[in-house]
């Protein structure tokens, strides 16, 4: 039998210190520690926005298993042991290709396999409209498809997990009944759909509210509007980009107050260009787009958004030192909240995968300083 490993730190929602006793890659005992311990110690994080990172696209095309493996690994050195791939707008052929890949990729590695419960998809059925379109290209825009989605899973084993889609269309809740009757959740994203048709979509089974507050008009009627019935809407979950450029601070403490801890989830939406330094890049979302040195990531030239640059565990000090959010409520919109879309993730208790992350962060510090990583105890 090999020996137990052990990982100290405290917990960022007690402030004790705890060390951790794993064994088989399983969390086998969590007993008190003693003081004096500078690092706290949470769940893996769980992503459920993921486009690239490192240089590593998922909309590029075109892309192998390696970069799967690759773009895993770069993750997981920020402490996300858990991440959705998420494949924005683009034609049938390329999704379809991606989505092969991507089964292949899991069903080669068990490692990868662990780390990816399923694909998102997220359109191409969203709006059309320039604002809640964002970055996706609008020549890909295309009303919603059962047979469409059918053929997307015939060609990934079923890996599609999430898609996110507009209610605006008048087919759009006979689509997300069926897919949630498929067993696939279904959000709200990139759309100028009405209050009356929000609801509509969550009566037909829709439960996510993707990056609330963006992919939306720059313009909206003060109330009501698409933002507050989402926010209003308890059977929507509401997932949020962190990153200090697609929410400012104080809309985002807005919006977690509103939504409710209990219902809100960070997500990163991070693309290739993300973790790379400041510089201009061509890239699969967006084309040419501006990295900058506070990590925004825009179309160059221009005002917009394309995407984001940050990864999940910086989302986490956003909003810890921002947002009047405790440590521990900002670790758990990462970790226990997005895994009620992953079961299996983001907890830390007796019995489960030993997928931890250990961090030093002080109040006002942009990001966490990841010290140590261990997906199911290695």
């Amino acid at each position: 039998m090999p020996e137990p490993r052990f990982l100290s730190g405290r917990d960022p929602a007690t402030g004790r210190s705890l060390r951790v006793r794993i064994e088989a890659g399983l969390v086998a005992a969590i007993e008190p520690a003693g003081p004096g311990e500078k690092c706290w110690l949470a769940p893996g994080l769980v992503d459920l926005q993921v486009n690239g990172y490192a240089g590593w696209d998922l909309n590029a095309g075109s892309f192998g298993a390696d970069t799967v493996a690759r773009l895993a690994a770069a993750l997981r050195s920020r402490g996300t042991t858990c991440f959705v791939p998420t494949l924005i707008t683009a034609a049938e052929a390329e999704i379809v290709a991606a989505l092969k890949v991507l089964a292949e990729a899991r069903a080669a590695d068990p490692a990868l396999k662990r780390a990816i419960p399923y694909v998102h998809v997220e359109g191409p059925h969203i709006s059309a409209e320039d604002g809640p379109r964002g970055a996706h290209p609008a020549r890909h825009v295309r009303p919603p498809d059962v047979q469409e989605f059918a053929r997307w899973q015939a060609a990934c084993g079923g890996l599609v997990g999430m898609v996110t889609a507009s209610p605006h269309d008048p087919g759009a809740g006979a689509y997300i009944a069926a897919l949630r009757q498929s067993g696939v959740y279904v959000a709200i994203g990139h759309t100028h759909a009405t209050p009356e048709q929000i609801v509509a979509a969550a009566d037909a089974g829709a439960v996510l509210s993707t990056h609330l507050g963006n992919g939306a008009a720059a313009s909206l009627p003060r109330h009501p509007n698409l933002i507050w019935a989402q926010l209003a809407e308890d059977r929507l979950w509401a997932s949020f980009i962190a990153d200090g450029h697609h929410l400012p601070a104080d809309t985002l403490k807005s919006m977690l107050r509103a939504k409710s801890i209990a219902r809100s989830i960070l997500v990163s939406d991070v693309a290739a260009p993300g973790g790379l330094p400041p510089g201009r890049y061509s890239t699969a979302i967006g084309g040419e787009v501006e990295l900058t040195a506070d990590g925004r990531l825009g179309l160059a030239g221009t005002p917009f958004l394309a995407g984001a640059a940050r990864p999940l565990a910086a989302g986490v000090a956003f909003v810890a030192g921002c947002c009047d959010v405790t440590l521990g409520d900002a670790v758990r919109l990462a970790t226990a909240n997005p895994a009620r879309f992953a079961p299996g993730h983001g907890v830390l208790r007796l019995g489960a995968p030993a997928d931890l992350v250990r961090f030093r962060w002080q109040p006002g510090e942009r990001d966490l300083d990841i010290d140590t990583v261990l997906v199911a105890g290695r």
